[in-house]
């Protein structure tokens, strides 16, 4: 409930300034993508100022987000592994302990082989 007020606190204004920058800026204005004509340039686009802005800052926080995404690549393809080691570990370890008797590992019944017990060691 608290997430949803913060969230409507933070959203609810951040919609009327988006709403007053786009009434405030509806002129018409003309991106030209060719550097070299300036009079009649072969690519170019014509539309709103306020959809201009709006667009650059959605195509920035969309770069943004891939560029992100792929530096963590490597971090996530570690955890994945590591995951995969700690879940072998621990299904060698239930096995162990079941095979030998030993109480010192006690897997409980239905439980996934993270959840088991291990007596702290004795010093």
């Amino acid at each position: 409930m608290l997430r949803k007020i913060v969230a409507a606190l933070i959203l609810v204004p951040l919609a009327v300034i988006i709403i007053a920058f786009a009434v405030a800026n509806r002129e018409i204005v003309t991106v030209s993508l060719d550097p070299f004509s300036g009079s009649e340039p072969a690519a170019s686009v014509t539309l709103p100022l306020f959809a201009l802005v709006i667009g650059v800052l959605i195509g920035g926080v969309l770069i943004g987000g891939v560029a992100s995404w792929l530096r963590q690549g490597e971090r996530r393809r570690s955890a994945r592994r590591l995951e995969r080691e700690v879940h072998d570990l621990r299904r060698k370890v239930d096995a162990l302990g079941a095979a030998a008797g030993d109480p010192d590992i006690i897997p409980r019944e239905g439980t996934p082989p993270q959840r088991l017990r291990l007596r702290p060691p004795v010093h």
